[in-house]
């Protein structure tokens, strides 16, 4: 598998002191390449705590449980988890507890695997419909602005928050045939 665009140690680093400058210590997440740098300087901080999720909805009762307790965290997911979250998005938005979640969007710009594409075009339109409130990066010099404000406003504000980082951002991904 190779990965063609995205700059991801440009933005993944920017994530990651934003995360430290707003004291976000709890990241969760289920694997994803497209979060791949990112998890990465997660895990090698010792002052953020991570934890790998079975299925994406685990994270929104994670991140609850977690503001409930004193702690910030960041979900991490890929669009194709966010249809997994429908039901449990009802917890924050009921609850009215902020959650930060950062969604690396498929079915897009290079986007080779068409299973990809429903969800992945969908992702806006079904996080709104649940309540969270959507941004979107798609170059390296608006992932800290975008992240900067969305995290201010799901901690001030207490609201349901989401970054799509695009798939021209994060890279897509091409399967090659095996050489003969």
């Amino acid at each position: 598998m190779t990965v063609t665009g995205g700059h991801r140690a440009h933005w993944a680093d920017d994530i990651h002191a934003l995360f430290r400058a707003h004291t976000i210590t709890l990241v969760s997440m289920v694997p994803d390449a497209g979060h791949q740098r990112l998890i990465e300087l997660c895990q090698a901080d010792p002052g953020i705590r991570t934890v790998t999720l079975t299925t994406e909805e685990e994270g929104v009762a994670l991140a609850a449980g977690a503001w409930l307790g004193g702690t910030r965290s960041a979900l991490l997911i890929q669009s194709s988890g966010v249809g997994n979250c429908v039901n449990m998005l009802s917890l924050p938005r009921i609850c009215h507890l902020p959650l930060f979640v950062l969604v690396t969007v498929r079915g897009e710009w290079g986007e080779f695997n068409p299973w990809q594409v429903p969800m992945g075009q969908s992702t806006p339109a079904v996080l709104e419909a649940s309540g969270v409130t959507v941004f979107r990066a798609d170059t390296p010099d608006e992932v800290g602005p975008t992240i900067e404000g969305a995290s201010q406003l799901a901690w001030q504000s207490r609201r349901r928050v989401a970054v799509l980082l695009s798939q021209r951002l994060i890279g897509a991904k091409r399967f090659e045939e095996a050489a003969r």
